[in-house]
């Protein structure tokens, strides 16, 4: 450990897409608009949730919860590759990759645990109706989302704390953040001990969530087969429509990411699976609940009607 802490006081380089100097310009640009409309889309999600006293429901109450996870999500990562992307300065220091990599994995592994949690309260909201605001009560709703940023920031201290114990050579990061994978990459002698404890740490987050959204979604189908009329099954697909959507895009780069064996894991790929899932789906996640929500898009138009009221 002595010899660990000497060689990386300096910190590390992130090589990012310095192999294509040519797209760095485009990226920059790309990302830029991309982050910008992330925080407009979430902040407006945030905002409308509290503002309109119809979504003051679970389903809207666990959507602010994602829509400010997403925020902080993008934010711990986007940053710090649009200052790279303008110079050549591509240096992290230790203690900054990190908190880097702490806070992106708590933010992930809270956004696996709430993921859950939302088709929890799909699964009620079809299901159960006739109890669905007993079972959904105020305090469970604040208890679901605490367990979710608790259990997301345990994960994370558990797994952060297995990788600052291994032994680390190079100071080259073939990526644009302090990822994990990338992380484990950079390993000196065989950690497969390690790698073996924080494999079944990334199942349990990440497969097991997987395994019972599907499952609630099951429950969920068989409900609404049982539906006679065609306007109530449009209504019950369309409530959970948009969360499943959600869930797909979600989990399918992060199964791609982490449950791959560290030695088929390729960074190039790597790179730009990232690039979606950090970029790409937080913007994605407030289009999919405006676009395909009438009570969203209802309680929009009136905020943008009341604010051109009390305009000049």
């Amino acid at each position: 450990m002595r010899n660990f802490n000497t060689t990386f006081r300096d910190g590390f380089i992130l090589v990012g897409f310095s192999d294509w100097p040519q797209l760095e310009l485009f990226l920059f640009i790309f990302i830029s608009i991309f982050y910008s409309l992330t925080l407009v889309g979430n902040t407006s999600i945030i905002a409308l949730c509290r503002l309109d006293p119809q979504l003051h429901t679970p389903m809207y109450f666990f959507l602010s919860h994602l829509s400010f996870l997403d925020l902080c999500f993008t934010t711990s990562t986007v940053p710090q590759l649009l200052i790279n992307l303008q110079g050549h300065d591509h240096t992290i220091t230790y203690a900054g990759c990190l908190a880097q990599l702490y806070i992106y994995l708590a933010l992930g592994s809270t956004e696996c645990v709430l993921l859950v949690v939302m088709a929890f309260d799909r699964y009620a909201a079809v299901c159960r109706p006739l109890h669905y605001t007993t079972i959904m009560h105020s305090q469970l709703c604040h208890a679901l989302a605490m367990s979710s940023w608790v259990g997301g920031f345990i994960n994370s201290l558990i797994q952060t704390g297995l990788m600052m114990a291994m032994p680390l050579c190079g100071h080259y990061m073939n990526h644009f953040f302090c990822e994990m994978p990338v992380f484990l990459k950079l390993a000196c002698e065989d950690t497969g001990g390690t790698e073996a404890k924080m494999f079944v740490a990334r199942v349990i987050v990440v497969a097991l969530p997987a395994v019972l959204i599907l499952a609630s979604y099951a429950h969920i189908a068989q409900a609404v087969l049982k539906i006679k009329s065609m306007s109530g099954r449009r209504k019950a697909f369309g409530t959970c429509g948009s969360h499943l959507l959600v869930v797909f895009l979600f989990y399918g780069s992060a199964i791609y990411t982490y449950l791959q064996p560290i030695n088929s894991y390729s960074e190039k790929e790597g790179k730009f699976v990232a690039l979606f899932y950090t970029i790409i789906t937080p913007i994605l996640n407030p289009l999919i609940y405006t676009l395909r929500n009438k009570d969203v898009k209802g309680a929009l138009w009136k905020v943008l009607r009341r604010a051109r009221d009390l305009g000049p």
